[in-house]
């Protein structure tokens, strides 16, 4: 009787396991989403003179649910994304590698959760629609 409780116990903690990799597998699975962002104008931090940035970007997310929890922070969004750029200098953006670093500041500035306390947002990607140095 005690080798069926156990085999029962095997069997079902060996599945929720089994149930975490199908649920992750279906999520990676569904086709992602996107966040379009409307266009960003910032002043860079002086190098030669006066210089902006007007940028307009894409936000790849994993779930419809991710799509709501940014829209209806969209004014965190935005502030988190200006003070971001208008700290960085034209030199630091006008590479290929600068704007891959900038992809990576922008999601792990983005993914701060707008809750105290809350869950980080699930952000996988940033595509550039436009990018304007002058």
């Amino acid at each position: 009787m005690a080798g069926g409780g156990g085999g029962a116990w095997f069997f079902t903690q060996g599945k929720s396991g089994d149930d975490k990799a199908e649920q992750a597998k279906a999520r990676a699975a569904e086709p992602p989403v996107y966040v379009p962002l409307e266009q960003f104008t910032v002043n860079l931090q002086p190098e030669d003179g006066e210089q902006y940035l007007q940028i307009q970007f894409t936000l790849q997310v994993p779930t419809l649910k991710d799509v709501d929890v940014i829209k209806n922070n969209m004014a965190r969004v935005r502030s988190r994304v200006l003070l971001l750029l208008s700290a960085k200098k034209a030199s630091e953006l006008s590479t290929v590698e600068g704007k891959a670093a900038l992809t990576k500041e922008l999601i792990a500035t983005l993914k701060v959760p707008f809750a105290e306390k809350g869950e980080p947002q699930m952000i996988t990607d940033v595509l550039y629609t436009s990018f304007i140095i002058q």
